[in-house]
């Protein structure tokens, strides 16, 4: 039994605890997939909405519904994943909406149009399969401009300029 004991501690060891912040940072890695995973089916919704019923051109179709995600998440993230770092007066909402859609809104958009017209215009991909990869590889560079960028105004009072 005693050589058991030992061994688990060294197994144990091999593991050290993660530091506050970054178990804050995981946690919060978590919530923006939570509200992106839903966002993704907004998008999707929207998006089949746009081309399959409406007829819209799959770009058009593409732009739009990529907005209406935007908006959702924004709202989702912040009053769920970023909630410890709310904003302190209306304004600050706001600017972080102004934020959010020209850092996450932008990189969704232009790199979902460019991954769609790439994958779908020229190497003939179903547009449903080709927006989920450009959703994918978009979130994430946009977990790191929502957490460094849109939400760090309590904690980076110049951030805001109000």
């Amino acid at each position: 039994m005693r050589g058991d004991s030992s061994q688990l501690s060294v197994v144990s060891s091999q593991f050290p605890i993660l530091s506050s912040q970054r178990k804050r940072t995981f946690l919060r890695w978590l919530k923006f997939n939570i509200v992106g995973g839903i966002g993704i089916g907004v998008q999707i919704v929207a998006l089949a909405i746009f081309r399959s019923w409406l007829r819209f051109d799959y770009l058009v179709a593409t732009g739009m519904a990529v907005e209406i995600a935007v908006i959702h998440n924004f709202l989702w993230h912040e009053r769920f994943t970023w909630a410890d770092r709310r904003a302190a007066r209306p304004v600050q909402s706001l600017v972080r909406l102004a934020k959010f859609n020209a850092s996450n809104g932008a990189v969704s958009i232009v790199g979902n149009l460019v991954l769609m017209r790439l994958l779908v215009g020229e190497l003939k991909f179903n547009y449903v399969a080709s927006n989920l990869l450009a959703i994918g590889l978009c979130s994430l560079v946009n977990f790191l401009l929502g957490d460094r960028f849109v939400f760090d105004a309590e904690e980076n009072p110049a951030a805001i300029s109000t």
